[in-house]
């Protein structure tokens, strides 16, 4: 009988133990409100459907200037040509930052069947096959990432130059892209008295929860002084403070455009 009472009373307390190991533990679990749709459908301008590419170029320092070249004799030719629903909105090399290194923008309207389309007309084109096969010996590595529009941004658009441009991206944590998405909403405004903002992003295939702002400045003093004045604003360091903790890494690049920029 004892060998029975405490085996019933060990249950019990484990039971109880149980029970309050679950009511313990549910104090830390994040309640998540279901959603009927993608945080991009939230995010983006769905009713434009653009779709960004953007490409990271590693090139072999001794082959930098010949890489340049290259771009410039093959890809304005696709972006002036109908042909292909796709825009190139701008061509970069790094200046402080990853060195040796060329960034391109594209834009495909119509999302990815856009995308798909381009890719299977270029694989016909010969004088880009040859392109990509030249450009291959130039390399060290490549990557890119495939991206969407926040709906607050302005749309890329050719300016005139000189400008140097700052590509400041962020790797969020997950489950933060829609906090950061409603800060932005209301910051953007902050960063508009310049006429400094280009673009602003978030990528969808490739690293996740990345975000990348494009900024444009007349040069680095210029840039300072926006930065600094933008402190002056009130309500701007709410927004820092708010955003900061959303991110697990960030990074700067300062980029020159090339020739075959539409963003000069």
């Amino acid at each position: 009988m004892n060998a029975v009472f405490y085996k019933q009373r060990g249950f019990a307390s484990s039971s109880s133990r149980n029970r309050e190991d679950s009511w313990f533990k549910s104090l830390f679990v994040r309640k998540v409100d279901p959603r009927k749709d993608a945080h991009s459908n939230l995010l983006t301008k769905n009713e434009e459907s653009n779709l960004y590419k953007i490409q990271f170029h590693n090139v072999k320092p001794e082959c930098l200037d010949a890489y340049n070249k290259l771009c410039e004799d093959v890809l304005p030719s696709i972006h002036a040509d109908k042909y292909y629903p796709c825009e190139l909105v701008g061509t970069w090399n790094t200046w402080y930052g990853e060195q040796d290194q060329a960034v391109h923008l594209w834009r495909y309207r119509g999302g990815y069947p856009a995308l798909t389309e381009v890719m299977n007309k270029l694989r016909q084109n010969k004088e880009f096959t040859a392109y990509r096969m030249e450009r291959g010996k130039m390399l060290l590595s490549r990557r890119n990432q495939l991206l969407l529009e926040f709906s607050f941004w302005n749309e890329p658009v050719p300016r005139e130059g000189p400008n140097i441009y700052e590509l400041r991206s962020y790797q969020l944590r997950p489950g933060t892209m829609i906090e950061w998405g409603n800060y932005w909403a209301r910051a953007i405004q902050y960063r508009q008295r310049n006429r400094e903002a280009v673009g602003g992003f978030f990528s969808q295939i490739g690293d996740l929860y990345m975000v990348h702002h494009l900024w444009a400045y007349k040069d680095l003093l210029s840039r300072e002084e926006t930065r600094n004045a933008v402190w002056q604003q009130e309500g701007w360091h709410e927004v820092v403070y708010y955003t900061v903790p959303l991110i697990q890494r960030m990074d700067s690049r300062i980029m020159i455009p090339t020739k075959a920029s539409p963003l000069k």
